[in-house]
């Protein structure tokens, strides 16, 4: 079992974490990962990282982030970006989300530096219904 430092329920958590990379995919955001760093990090149990296509793409996402959080009981903590949004981070403590303009990902590398982290399937098997987005 790995140590996980979150007072939240593991099970909601993985939840949460797992809606979170399905909305990324579900609004078109690239190379989408979730990723398990449980007693690897001990600032939170999930990384998750895509790619963004634009930056009013990756600010409305950062939003709708934000939205499924309050839904699931996990309020955002922080959001930051630089200043031409090509990396926004939503952290909700337990989940910290990375959107990334496709270069500052290659520059910046999170899986390298989260290399030794399982990642979490999040895949649906059929595709989620239309409508939104």
């Amino acid at each position: 079992m790995s140590l996980s430092y979150t007072k939240s329920d593991p099970n909601q958590l993985r939840d949460f974490a797992v809606e979170a990379a399905r909305l990324l995919a579900d609004r078109r955001c690239e190379d989408v990962r979730l990723l398990d760093v449980r007693g690897l990090s001990q600032v939170c149990d999930y990384v998750l990282i895509g790619s963004g296509t634009s930056d009013r793409q990756m600010k409305s996402l950062a939003g709708e982030l934000e939205d499924l959080g309050a839904t699931h009981a996990h309020n955002c903590f922080r959001s930051s970006r630089d200043v031409s949004a090509t990396w926004i981070v939503v952290d909700f403590v337990d989940l910290v989300t990375h959107l990334f303009e496709p270069g500052q990902r290659a520059y910046y590398d999170l899986e390298s530096l989260w290399s030794d982290a399982p990642d979490v399937a999040w895949q649906r098997d059929e595709p989620p219904a239309s409508g939104g987005g």
